[in-house]
């Protein structure tokens, strides 16, 4: 009989190891999470989905009611990153030229020079998005899609990070001009910002009172600079993603172009942007492989903008994450 008891060598060959080493994505994301929960209390989601975006080199949409720190929280997030901030606040008398830039006239050598605008800058926060009139939107078309501005015949390229924090308030409608479907498709992500809990409220006030009229900004360290912003978006890319998990991604939004309870569906951009978020959701939790979960997460985020429920199941309260929950449901989870 063979001798069962000779101990078991492991084999040398199997390497359990992550094919891309993501430990010092993990560790920037884990630092920019500490540095936000000084001052940011709860909206941990909110949070997550800010950086998914800054990985997936998408830009966001946050949504909510005055006073839920939603320019705080994109201030903080700036600051996370030693890059250039610019902050633009839209109101209805805002022009294009006011956010681009213009030609200006040399006097000493009689000629025009370009003067840029406050959107040639690395994070751009604008405030109250939906204030300004249509003509001052339709200047962010070519922006946030191609990363370059068109003026006077000239291209100028915008140097790299570029992202665009908007916030807009849902309540207060009286002055604001709706974002067209073509500019929200533009936005990886619609954050939506709710109240915080009462625990939560508690701890904002500690916090407020232990600063002492102290900036919320003090104590906020810079986290990454463009060039490991550069090098942690590579290894997003280069996460590995099933063929069926890509059927399934474009199932889920297929669906919604057929959807009995939706006016509009999404377009293959909105694909693309589950894709790569779920791509961002998978790295940071220290995996180089996208995984169902993963798809799940990026849904709501991506598509709630981009779909528009039909007047009638609006009428009854219907909401769109509703629609998106109902296709979720039908479309079978790859194995």
């Amino acid at each position: 009989m063979e001798n069962n008891n000779e101990p078991i060598t492991p084999n040398e060959d199997l390497n359990f190891d992550a094919r891309i080493p993501l430990q010092d994505l993990k560790n920037a994301v884990d630092n920019l999470k500490s540095q936000l929960s000084q001052v940011i209390v709860g909206q941990t989601d909110f949070v997550e989905l800010l950086i998914v975006g800054l990985l997936s080199n998408g830009h966001v949409l946050i949504e909510g009611v005055p006073g839920v720190a939603k320019t705080v929280t994109a201030k903080l997030f700036a600051k996370c990153l030693q890059t250039e901030f610019s902050r633009i606040q839209f109101t209805p008398d805002l022009m294009p030229s006011d956010v681009l830039g213009t030609s200006v006239l040399n006097m000493k050598n009689s000629d025009f020079e370009f003067k840029a605008g406050p959107i040639f800058s690395n994070i751009v926060l604008i405030d109250e998005i939906n204030r300004a009139p249509a003509k001052t939107q339709a200047a962010l078309f070519e922006v946030m899609e191609e990363r370059q501005i068109t003026i006077d015949g000239k291209t100028y390229q915008l140097e790299d990070p570029f992202m665009v924090l908007a916030t807009q308030n849902p309540i207060e409608q009286e002055g604001t001009y709706a974002l067209p479907e073509a500019q929200l498709d533009r936005f990886l992500f619609k954050i939506e910002v709710d109240y915080p809990k009462l625990e939560e409220e508690i701890e904002i006030l500690k916090g407020h009172n232990n600063r002492k009229g102290n900036s919320p900004e003090t104590g906020i360290n810079p986290i990454l600079t463009p060039k490991q912003l550069q090098e942690i978006r590579t290894q997003i890319y280069d996460i590995r993603i099933e063929e069926k998990l890509l059927g399934y991604i474009a199932e889920l939004v297929y669906k919604t172009r057929s959807h009995a309870h939706l006016y509009l569906g999404a377009s293959p951009r909105a694909s693309i942007a589950i894709m790569n978020s779920s791509k961002a959701f998978a790295a940071i939790e220290g995996r180089d492989f996208v995984i169902p979960e993963d798809i799940k997460k990026s849904l709501k985020p991506v598509l709630g903008h981009r779909i528009i429920v039909s007047p009638e199941r609006e009428m009854e309260g219907m909401k769109t994450s509703d629609v998106i929950e109902m296709i979720s449901q039908t479309v079978e989870i790859p194995r």
